[in-house]
């Protein structure tokens, strides 16, 4: 009796196989027929398809290198700046009165250090992935950022360069000034333009037809210009403005950044429901992830400049807490990014991501309610 189930099952499974090994003939006929082509050319012609072929592999397997290993990666890396033991803001005299022009020292900005320091982590630590040429020619000319594949740490560089482009306004219209009367410092001015260059740009474009200098290039020299600001500020020769209202203004800025970003989430979590196959669910993720990752260290680099702000207004244990939230969502770090309902049957990382992008908002708008009393 149990024959023609047996029977049924066993047709069943033969007609999967067949439609897997009809699947998979297709894919392999490509590369079958190249195989055949390859075996019937002559010495000359095969060598060269033959090197070609070993530096595609190798760009292949450098792509696959640079894009899975991270190096340095840390949520907790401001932990090595001990901006804690600093008791001097940025800019300020470090014994008011001691010191000639030429022996005094100033309290340098840990704003424009970690800005520095994240970008350096982003093209020099690591490959800028985004303008690597493979990168960019995608998968079969599908973009990578279209597919669950090889795009995370891209996407955790350009969040971190959002937060870093940001930052880098606000440090040459505002920070790295006294007041908005007076000139714009040099280095600043030209790391905003450096920084804000297109971040997808090779050796070679078409748009126009030519030789580029590469987006990793203009990254590198923003670096430089940080640094000497930096240099200079600590030898008291250019500003930084620690006023209260300019720290408001930077937060302000930064609540506004972070909102755009949860309202990305929202709208990609609330439109699509295909779990573990979302293949943007993992992109917009560790965008989120790489600005928040930057967003802390800026926000403690923030609390060591703006340290006579802070004990004026009273803000410790706010900026506590905030840092607890910035804590708590770098700990999410999932292998695999799922992007279903809230009732479905795979958990919603964007959600959970979501939840914490608001919660430092929150946290900002607060601190910035209480700057402006």
């Amino acid at each position: 009796m149990l024959d023609p189930i047996v029977n049924f099952f066993t047709r069943v499974f033969q007609w999967i196989g067949r439609g897997i090994g009809f699947v998979i003939g297709i894919v392999l006929w490509p590369f079958l027929w190249a195989g055949r082509w390859y075996t019937h050319r002559g010495w000359i012609l095969k060598a060269v398809l033959g090197l070609a072929m070993l530096v595609f592999v190798g760009l292949y397997a450098n792509l696959f290198y640079q894009t899975q290993f991270w190096r340095n990666f840390n949520p907790d890396y401001i932990d090595a700046y001990s901006f804690q033991n600093r008791n001097v803001s940025a800019g300020e005299q470090v014994a008011a009165g001691a010191g000639t022009d030429t022996t005094r020292t100033c309290g340098k900005s840990a704003v424009t250090e970690i800005t520095a320091d994240l970008t350096d982590f982003n093209v020099n630590q690591n490959a800028w992935i985004s303008s690597m040429i493979l990168y960019k020619l995608g998968l079969f000319g599908v973009d990578w950022d279209h597919t669950p594949f090889m795009d995370n740490k891209a996407s955790f560089q350009r969040g971190i360069n959002q937060a870093v482009r940001r930052t880098a306004t606000e440090l040459a219209d505002n920070l790295g000034r006294i007041r908005t009367t007076s000139q714009i410092d040099n280095d600043l001015q030209d790391a905003r333009g450096n920084i804000q260059f297109d971040e997808e740009t090779w050796y070679f474009g078409l748009q126009p037809f030519g030789p580029k200098t590469p987006t990793p290039s203009y990254y590198r020299d923003a670096i430089a210009k940080w640094r000497s600001f930096n240099t200079r500020l600590e030898n008291c020769q250019a500003a930084f403005d620690a006023r209260a209202d300019n720290l408001k203004q930077y937060i302000d800025r930064i609540a506004s950044d972070i909102g755009s970003t949860s309202a990305i989430l929202k709208d990609r979590a609330e439109n699509n429901n295909l779990g573990l196959f979302d293949p943007r669910a993992d992109d917009r993720f560790w965008f989120a992830y790489g600005q928040l990752y930057a967003y802390y260290g800026l926000m403690k680099a923030s609390e060591a400049d703006f340290e006579d702000v802070i004990k004026q207004r009273n803000l410790k244990s706010l900026w506590d807490a905030m840092d607890q939230q910035f804590v708590a969502a770098l700990r999410i770090q999932p292998a695999l990014i799922a992007n279903s309902r809230e009732d479905g049957l795979f958990a919603s990382h964007l959600t959970t991501m979501g939840f914490y992008v608001l919660r430092v908002r929150s946290n900002l708008v607060e601190i910035s309610n209480v700057l402006q009393q």
